[in-house]
C-alpha cells in the first residue's frame, strides 16, 4: 500500500506535494519521493525515510515547476527497504517519463520477460512499479508520430497498459513537456480521487490516494477516477478523460476502509468514518444475537483505526466506552512495520494500559482487524496485567486467512493467524477468553449502505476469492516460496544505517532526448 499525489498548477508545487504527502504518510513510512516538471525538465528528490525527514529545505528549493507528482512508499512487492526502489520511477524515453504507482501487479514476471525479450527495454530493481513504466512508456513510444504527442496517443497507450498488465494499480505520471497522466486499474481496486481548484480565472488539478489530500490543499473534490479510466491534464491546464478499458467493474479494497485509509478520506462515495461506525453497528447486532450471555462492563478501542466502530458498538449495546490505552504517536503504525522481532518489540513502546479501565472489569476489546496477532496477543496481555478480569477481542473485519496480491504485505497464509484456526483457537493463541469476527457479508452490507452503487469488493484477504481472476494455488505457492527464499520487503537496516541519509536529488533534463 503506498500514497500518491499528482498536481498541474499555476503557480510553483513543491511546497503542494510536500504538505499533500504529509497527510498520505499513513498509507506508507519506508521512503517518500518528489518530481516537479520545469519546462522540458524534471526535478527529482527522493530518499528513505518518513516525508519530514526526506525533505529539506535545500530539496525544496530544487523542486522548480507548476506541476508535479509525490509518493509515499509502503513496500509490497520487490526488495527490502531500500533507495533503489524508493518512487517516482524515471526512463528517458520517449520524452522522459516519471511515474509513480500504488498497488501491486501479478503479472510481473510475464512482464519482465516480454520486454526483454519483444519491447528491448531493461528493468533495473525488483520493483513491480518499474516495470509498470517501461509498459507504459513503451506503448506511448510506439504511438508517437515525428516528435509530438496527442491526447490519443496517451489514451491507446493506457488501453494496452490495460490489456498487457494484470493487478491493481493507481498511477500518476508526467510527460515531460506535455502533462499528467493518472489513471486507474480496470476493477477500481486503488483508490484514486481528483480534484480542482480556481486561481485567475484558470484551473489547478490534483490528484490523489484520499480526498483528504484534496481537502486540505484546497481543492475541490470533483469525483473518483473510473475504474479503467485515464485523465489526461496537459501542462497548460487542458483536460481530457476517457474510459481505456474494454470490461470495467468497480470493485474497491474492502481493507481501504476496514484500515488504510484516514477516517476524514471519502473513497468511492463513500466516508470512511461513516462506514467504521456501521460497522461497529453491525459488529454489536452480531453479539446481540449470538454472544447475549457475554457479560461485558466496558468497551476499549486499540488506537486508532478501531475508534469508531468501537464507539458505535458500545452505544448500541448500551455499554460504556472508555480509552483504556495511550498511545505514542512517534512509534510507527506496526502492521506495516518490517518483521516479526520489530512489531512484537513495537507494541509496548506504542501503547500503554490505563489501568483503572481494566481493574476487575471484563472489557470488550476492539481492533480494526486481527492479522498476525502479535499486536493482538500482546494487548490482551496487557488488558489481564492491568487487572481485567475477562478480556474479549472484537474485530470489526472478518477473519484474514487468505494472501492479499494487490498492494497489502501480508502474502503468506503462514503468518495469518486465522488460516487454519477457528474462534476458539484464535482466542487461544492470543490469551483471550472469547473472539468475535465481523461477517463479510455484513461488512460489505456497511461500505454497501453508503452507496448502493458499490455491489462488489475485492476481498480475497477474507474470502479467497480474487478479483482479477488470474491468481490460483499454484501462484500463492511460488510467492510464498520466493519469500521464503529471499529476504522480506520491509528488511530491517543495518546498525549505524540512518535510512533517512540515503537520498537521491536530481535534475532530468530531457530536452534533446531522441525517441526509442
Amino acid at each position: 500500500m503506498c500514497g500518491i499525489l499528482g498536481v498541474v498548477g499555476q503557480t510553483p508545487v513543491n511546497q503542494l506535494l510536500y504538505d499533500g504527502l504529509q497527510l498520505l504518510q499513513h498509507r506508507g513510512q519506508d521512503a517518500a519521493g518528489i518530481v516537479t516538471a520545469n519546462g522540458k525538465t524534471f526535478h527529482m528528490h527522493k530518499g528513505s525515510g518518513l516525508v519530514r525527514d526526506v525533505f529539506r529545505t535545500r530539496n525544496m528549493r530544487s523542486l522548480q515547476g507548476n506541476a508535479g507528482i509525490g509518493h509515499v512508499r509502503y513496500p509490497t512487492a520487490g526488495s527490502a527497504s531500500c533507495l533503489a526502489e524508493a518512487q517516482p520511477f524515471y526512463v528517458n524515453s520517449p520524452f522522459g517519463i516519471v511515474l509513480a504507482h500504488n498497488g501491486n501487479l501479478t503479472n510481473t514476471d510475464e512482464l519482465k520477460s516480454d520486454m526483454y525479450r519483444n519491447d528491448l527495454r531493461h528493468i533495473n530493481t525488483n520493483s513491480d512499479s518499474e516495470v509498470l513504466l517501461n509498459v507504459f512508456a513503451h506503448e506511448i513510444a510506439a504511438r508517437v508520430e515525428g516528435a509530438s504527442l496527442t491526447a490519443d496517443a496517451v489514451f491507446g497507450a493506457v488501453e494496452a497498459v490495460h490489456r498487457r498488465v494484470k493487478g491493481a494499480y493507481a498511477v500518476v505520471a508526467m510527460i515531460a513537456g506535455y502533462g499528467l497522466v493518472a489513471f486507474r486499474d480496470p476493477h477500481g481496486i486503488r483508490p484514486l480521487i481528483m480534484g480542482c481548484n480556481e486561481v485567475d480565472n484558470r484551473t489547478e488539478y490534483m490528484f490523489a490516494s484520499e480526498s483528504v489530500a484534496l481537502d486540505c490543499s484546497g481543492f475541490k473534490v470533483l469525483r473518483d477516477v473510473l475504474p479503467g479510466e485515464c485523465v489526461y491534464v496537459r501542462f497548460d491546464g487542458e483536460m481530457q478523460a476517457k474510459v481505456c478499458a474494454e470490461k470495467t467493474q468497480l470493485a474497491p479494497c474492502l481493507f481501504e476502509y476496514v484500515y488504510f485509509a484516514r477516517p476524514d478520506s471519502v473513497i468511492d462515495g463513500v466516508s470512511v468514518y461513516q462506514s467504521r461506525l456501521v460497522m461497529g453497528e453491525m459488529l454489536a447486532e452480531k453479539i446481540r444475537r449470538q454472544y447475549a450471555d457475554m457479560e461485558i462492563d466496558v468497551v476499549i478501542p486499540i488506537p486508532d483505526s478501531s475508534r469508531q466502530s468501537a464507539l458505535q458498538l458500545a452505544n448500541a449495546l448500551g455499554l460504556p466506552y472508555r480509552e483504556g490505552f495511550i498511545k505514542n504517536r512517534y512509534i510507527g503504525r506496526t502492521f506495516i512495520m518490517p518483521g516479526q522481532a520489530v512489531r512484537k518489540k513495537s507494541v509496548r513502546q506504542k501503547l500503554n494500559p490505563v489501568p483503572m479501565e481494566f481493574a476487575g472489569r471484563n472489557v470488550l476489546l476492539v481492533d480494526d482487524s486481527i492479522v498476525r496477532g502479535t499486536t493482538s496477543k500482546e494487548i490482551v496481555q496487557m488488558a489481564r496485567d492491568s487487572g481485567a478480569k475477562k478480556v474479549f477481542f472484537a474485530s470489526a473485519a472478518p477473519a484474514v486467512r487468505f494472501p492479499n496480491v494487490y498492494g497489502i504485505d501480508m502474502p503468506t497464509r503462514a503468518e495469518l493467524l486465522a488460516t487454519g484456526r477457528n474462534e476458539t483457537q484464535i482466542a487461544a493463541e492470543i490469551g483471550a477468553d472469547a473472539v468475535i469476527y465481523q461477517d463479510l457479508d455484513a461488512l460489505e452490507q456497511a461500505v454497501h449502505s453508503l452507496n448502493r452503487e458499490l455491489n462488489v469488493f475485492e476481498a480475497s484477504c477474507f474470502s479467497g476469492c480474487y478479483i482479477t481472476g488470474d491468481i490460483n494455488e499454484a501462484y500463492l505457492d511460488a510467492i510464498e516460496a520466493a519469500r521464503g527464499k529471499g529476504k522480506p520487503a520491509g528488511k530491517e537496516a543495518k546498525d549505524g544505517e540512518d535510512a533517512g541519509s540515503q537520498m537521491v536529488d536530481l535534475n532530468l533534463n530531457v530536452a534533446e532526448q531522441n525517441l526509442m
